[in-house]
């Protein structure tokens, strides 16, 4: 099922005198959706002419769909853009477990249920963060669905830098899965919980309330987060997982590309080597990698306007 949504309804209650280029994104027609994946409805946004070439982009832990809100419209003149909410996360349903075969299910169902897959030019992943995980492991088990993969600030650390430094590049996941979520009193206490990981200011701060906004429901007693604490039970060797990353998507199917923050602690410049290391040692081709001068690992909330350019470049040397 499909609706029309208005993008300013979501902008107005969030953020008090928006710039310009904000409101135009925003202003832009979409609508939205929800597909059931294993009995588990998956939330979607969707934009531009399906009669155009698809773009399916996905999210990071903990974020959601609306973090390409306002990145997707700048794209919807070229491209059938969709962002979609991960189970357990966003305004998606919840599971009792989340395995990244279900992740995989749900990033496929929604290319699907959207008509992306129609097309003649097969459809591009953009992943940010721990959504590059899924959109690695989708081109692994998927590899003929998917024309590339852009791999947005995903953490690929050297592992050995990885094993010295355990505590500040371990996987997302450290909160105990079984306590529920606070409620707090008003929306301007929750907020003041709302930070971002790996913590970081931001150049646009209309985004980050944007962000904060979305990531919070209005409950009886309050306000509360929206993800399921389960997403935080993490899988057996998640670390062992974690350090084989960059080989990961050395060896994935099909184009690829890394777009990053200059500033990022999560994709530097030692990664940059060692993926080119990766890529000597496998006799892979090197992957195409892009930084964005002042982002950090949120890119699309400190140069939005940068990052649209990088994804536009990417998609038309791809095109």
């Amino acid at each position: 099922m499909t609706l029309t949504s208005n993008a300013l309804d979501d902008l107005t209650p969030a953020v008090s005198n928006p710039p310009q280029w904000l409101t135009t994104a925003m202003q832009a027609p979409r609508t939205e959706g929800t597909v059931e994946v294993d009995g588990c409805p998956i939330h979607y946004f969707e934009w531009g002419d399906r009669s155009k070439p698809g773009i399916i982009m996905i999210h990071g832990f903990l974020a959601h769909a609306r973090c390409f809100a306002f990145i997707a419209p700048y794209l919807a003149n070229d491209y059938h853009v969709v962002s979609m909410d991960m189970s357990g996360m966003g305004d998606s349903g919840w599971r009792e477990h989340y395995a990244i075969d279900n992740r995989i299910a749900e990033l496929v169902a929604v290319t699907q249920a959207t008509g992306l897959f129609d097309h003649t030019v097969k459809p591009t992943i953009v992943a940010h963060s721990f959504g590059g995980r899924i959109g690695t492991a989708t081109v692994h088990a998927h590899p003929d669905l998917f024309n590339g993969l852009i791999i947005c600030d995903l953490m690929i650390i050297r592992p050995s830098i990885l094993k010295a430094n355990a505590d500040k590049f371990g996987p997302p996941g450290k909160r105990d899965p079984n306590r529920a979520n606070r409620i707090y009193p008003d929306y301007e206490t929750a907020k003041s919980r709302f930070v971002l990981s790996p913590p970081q200011k931001v150049e646009h701060p209309e985004l980050f309330d944007y962000m904060a906004y979305h990531s919070l429901k209005q409950v009886e007693g309050g306000w509360q987060w929206k993800f399921d604490p389960r997403v935080f039970t993490l899988p057996k060797n998640a670390e062992k997982n974690w350090s084989e990353v960059g080989e990961q998507l050395i060896l994935a199917p099909g184009k690829k590309a890394i777009i990053y923050g200059k500033k990022s602690i999560l994709f530097t410049d030692d990664s940059v080597n060692y993926m080119n290391e990766l890529a000597e040692e496998h006799n892979a081709d090197l992957i195409p990698m892009i930084d964005i001068p002042f982002a950090r690992h949120h890119l699309m909330l400190d140069q939005p306007i940068a990052f649209v350019t990088a994804l536009k470049s990417v998609l038309g040397f791809w095109r």
